[in-house]
């Protein structure tokens, strides 16, 4: 996304560095991965997880994934902002 980003933002001429909107982005974009059933690795992870409780299916690991998701989106945003 950056050869969009950065050259649209260059052009406006916005507030703030387009490397932060960059940043933002990758913020956003990796915490989402976990929960994505295209990630490469879900179909094992839900495997194993049906290994050990049969109930287990793709909604309740990306439920029991969104605390984490939720943490690490705010976690990121503060270290990317400075939240005091």
């Amino acid at each position: 996304m950056a050869p969009v980003f950065i050259p649209m933002l260059m052009l406006i001429d916005p507030p703030y560095h387009p490397a932060i909107t960059q940043a933002a982005f990758r913020i956003g974009d990796s915490v989402t991965n976990i929960i994505t059933p295209m990630m490469s690795y879900f179909a094992l992870i839900v495997t194993f997880a049906q290994k050990f409780d049969h109930r287990f299916g793709i909604g309740t690991i990306i439920s029991s994934l969104l605390p984490y998701i939720v943490m690490l989106t705010i976690g990121g945003y503060c270290w990317l902002f400075g939240c005091s």
